[in-house]
């Protein structure tokens, strides 16, 4: 595993210590990093996807009918 060394604003490693304190899911700073970058990786990876699917031309409904289509199902 590379070692890295990164420098933080107060805030953000104020909130990655609270994150770790209190959510208890990670051992450290180090490893809740390394499961943000996972999940940002992860939502990249799905929005290319959408991307790619969006211009594919496989749906024939322009976004406002799909958006108009969706909230009526939820009413």
């Amino acid at each position: 595993m590379a070692r890295q060394s990164i420098t933080l604003t107060e805030q953000n490693d104020a909130w990655l210590k609270l994150q770790v304190e209190q959510m208890g899911e990670y051992a450290n700073k180090s490893e809740l990093v390394n499961d943000l970058i996972r999940r940002a990786r992860r939502a990249e990876a799905i929005n290319r996807k959408l991307e790619a699917a969006e211009s594919s031309g496989f749906i024939e409904q322009s976004p406002a009918d799909i958006l108009s289509e969706f909230k009526a199902s939820i009413k």
